[in-house]
């Protein structure tokens, strides 16, 4: 599908005039994160939006891990019923899994469904019953909702106040990237996810992506189960994985298109690779004295 060429750089240009100051009046942006290692790439674009002017309110659950609260920002807290503890113990079964099923990190994922998933997809049912959050949400008027799509939690919010979305993350679960955004997806040349495949496969290996492409459309309804019932609940009418991801207005996707493999995307998808979880340091100094007393120890 090929879109109209005003479309295809007018979204980019939003995305840059809502992320540059002095060319665009600063906007009021809801976020709602991903805690652990999601959240520390995120906060530093929640940074920046902060430095260029922009007004942020954020939701978070008690328990997210490593969100700060210092931000100079408008943070609104609710309860899930988790402790701490428990959270960090499922954390644990889950990541020793990953370990002991390397070959196949769809099944450990699919074992792992009913312990620390559950606990993420379900966590947002507490946002909602926090009634004193949801008037304040309702009654402020947001730009967009900038959300890390992990938990949905943030789909399901930006769905309820009918606002556009901004999603950030670095691929979406299962095959909902591709359905959201309407992008082809050619499996002959486009690896799966968890394939380890080239884009360069023989007709067997292009045999087992089509394989593993019909075995995500059997798990992740299962896999996200608790989500759209969750879902369901906070909108009143059933929902899928599609109704939330094509809601999504940009998806500002953590790769460099460089270091990606030769697919479709739709206008709405922007790569910004380069940005990381913590800022590099410069390397050390090195004098040429330093060589010079290597060598001498080290003949």
């Amino acid at each position: 599908m090929m879109a109209p060429a005003i479309l295809t750089g007018f979204l980019p240009l939003c995305v840059s005039l809502l992320l540059t100051s002095g060319f665009a009046e600063a906007g009021k942006l809801l976020v709602v994160p991903m805690g652990g290692s999601h959240w520390f790439t995120m906060r530093e674009v929640v940074k920046e939006l902060l430095h260029r002017g922009h007004e942020l309110v954020m939701v978070s659950p008690e328990m997210n891990l490593h969100v700060d609260s210092h931000l100079n920002l408008t943070l609104k807290i609710y309860a899930t019923g988790h402790t701490a503890e428990e959270v960090n113990k499922e954390l644990k079964i889950f990541t020793d899994d990953q370990w002991e099923d390397r070959g196949n990190a769809l099944f450990a994922m699919l074992k792992a469904r009913s312990s620390i998933f559950e606990y993420f997809f379900s966590q947002c049912r507490g946002l909602f019953k926090d009634k004193k959050l949801v008037k304040f949400l309702e009654e402020n008027t947001f730009d967009a909702v900038f959300l890390d799509p992990f938990d949905m939690c943030g789909l399901i919010v930006a769905k309820y106040l009918s606002v556009p979305s901004v999603i950030f993350t670095r691929r979406a679960f299962c095959h909902y990237t591709d359905e959201g955004t309407q992008s082809p997806n050619p499996l002959s040349y486009v690896p799966r996810t968890f394939s380890l495949f080239s884009d360069v496969m023989t007709f067997w290996e292009r045999m087992q992506n089509h394989y593993l492409h019909m075995q995500e459309h059997i798990f992740c309804p299962y896999f996200l189960k608790t989500a759209l019932e969750v879902a369901s609940e906070i909108l009143q009418i059933p929902v899928t994985p599609y109704d939330l991801y094509s809601h999504v207005s940009i998806w500002l996707i953590r790769a460099d298109f460089v270091l990606e493999y030769p697919r479709p995307v739709m206008p709405n998808m922007v790569f910004i690779g380069g940005i990381n979880c913590h800022q590099l340091k410069p390397l050390s100094k090195v004098s040429h004295l330093s060589f010079s007393l290597s060598r001498t120890i080290w003949p």
